[in-house]
């Protein structure tokens, strides 16, 4: 009996000692906004899936990890203003009702883009392209309501998004065509006179590259001579396994501090399949398309060791310089929330399997971002 005894004390022990190691508090994970507290913003751009309310996992994870949030497609122009004169804000309207519910700093993406503009934008009754005079009108109507109806609200605008070439020339959009370089200031004024608290920004992609480095820092040059109020440059940080150098993009953020202007990383993922473009350019024009092919697909049942350690070196790189220049970056921006729902599963070859966003296809951060969180 004695020797039941002593082994129900044992018993009764153990439970007690598992017990107290449960109830004792375990050490909280930092999220990714308190992880980068005082470094910078940490933002994600959100779907309507989310701001609405029925991806509910997903709102969940971005109102626990993000502390800034920009508009991914409800805000663009053939969205939000289809046809002259009619204006849907139904989406917008939960992006900013979202953003405000959880105390985020708001982005609204973008004002003016030559891409997914609605089609009437430019031409006339009879198919031709308007005159600079009512393309001018049609700008500030544009902007004026958009941004107007949002004031003090949304903290911070995309005002011009892709004007410039690789090699530093404009590009050749209708915009350009109409009103030549002139289109740039007067895109800001008009965005400046509709909420003069609100930050604004020029975005783009490839901005590493030389030649597009030297033509944004003419640009702000010339912006800052007319009193435009510009408060950063949006590097879009669209990467691959390969690109961008990231001693060339380390020389752009030097370059655009330099000229006294603020930075950001505003559309971050890592793409993490080979480079369709034969040249391997870096690109994100999001109207490029390839027939599918298998071999440009190679990770439908998931990464390789290999390339997912690649992967995550690309990530700390990135952030690495983010941090970095911390001083001077005001956010960091992921382009989406977790791999299946990413742009890139679908361009600029449809039907791939990517993995370029800090959660995978499970809801679950990634393991190279464990480092930033414990």
């Amino acid at each position: 009996m004695r020797k039941l005894n002593f082994y129900y004390s044992l018993m009764l022990l153990a439970v007690g000692v598992m017990a107290a190691s449960c109830s004792a508090p375990q050490e909280k994970e930092k999220t990714l906004k308190e992880a980068f507290d005082g470094k910078f913003l940490m933002g994600c751009a959100i779907n309507v899936e989310q701001s609405s309310g029925r991806d509910v996992v997903g709102d969940s994870l971005i109102a626990l990890h993000f502390n800034s949030i920009v508009a991914e497609n409800c805000m663009k122009c053939e969205k939000i203003h289809p046809e002259e004169n009619v204006y849907f804000w139904d989406d917008a309207d939960r992006f900013v009702q979202f953003g405000e519910a959880h105390n985020m700093f708001i982005v609204g993406h973008c004002l003016i883009w030559h891409s997914q503009c609605a089609p009437w934008f430019f031409v006339d009754e009879k198919g031709g392209l308007v005159s600079a005079e009512v393309l001018k009108q049609r700008m500030k109507d544009h902007i004026s309501t958009i941004v107007g109806r949002y004031k003090g609200r949304i903290k911070g605008w995309d005002v011009v998004n892709e004007a410039i070439m690789d090699d530093g020339s404009y590009r050749d959009t209708y915009f350009y065509q109409i009103l030549g370089e002139e289109f740039i200031p007067f895109a800001f004024q008009c965005a400046h006179e509709a909420d003069p608290d609100a930050e604004l920004y020029l975005n783009d992609y490839s901005m590493a590259k030389p030649g597009k480095r030297e033509a944004y820092v003419k640009l702000i040059g010339q912006l800052k001579e007319k009193g435009i109020r510009l408060d950063a440059i949006g590097i879009q940080a669209h990467a691959g396994m390969d690109y961008p150098d990231l001693q060339e993009m380390e020389q752009s953020i030097q370059a655009f501090i330099a000229t006294g202007t603020d930075v950001m990383f505003t559309e971050l993922d890592i793409n993490a399949l080979p480079n369709v473009f034969e040249d391997g350019h870096e690109n994100a024009a999001v109207e490029e398309r390839f027939e599918y092919e298998q071999r440009m697909n190679p990770y439908v049942e998931g990464m390789t060791e290999e390339a997912q350690r690649l992967w995550d070196s690309r990530v700390d790189g990135m952030l690495g310089l983010a941090l970095k220049y911390h001083e001077h970056f005001r956010r960091v921006c992921v382009w989406g929330l977790c791999d299946q729902q990413s742009w890139l599963n679908d361009w600029p070859m449809p039907g791939r399997t990517n993995y370029p966003l800090l959660f995978d296809r499970n809801y679950q951060l990634k393991p190279v971002m464990k480092k930033y969180v414990k």
